[in-house]
């Protein structure tokens, strides 16, 4: 699974980050989980609004911090 936290840095971006990695430990998956804060990267995935989760090419979220939650269910296996 490939798994995208896209934003600049902020502390919003910094928090979905370490959320979207707690699930991937808690859960045990086999994912690769990669900051991108280049901004003409991130405009390729059509976000406008960051943080963003973009899981296996899918954005699943932009312009807020997910729930725990809802990263697990996008997780689920």
């Amino acid at each position: 699974m490939d798994i995208k936290v896209l934003g600049p840095g902020c502390a919003k971006c910094k928090k979905t980050e370490k959320i979207v990695r707690q699930v991937v430990d808690e859960m045990n998956i086999d994912a690769r989980v990669e900051k991108v804060t280049d901004m003409l990267k991130i405009s390729e995935y059509g976000v406008i609004a960051t943080p963003a989760v973009v899981i296996d090419g899918d954005v699943k979220s932009a312009g807020n911090v997910p729930k725990k939650k809802d990263v697990i269910l996008w997780l689920g296996k």
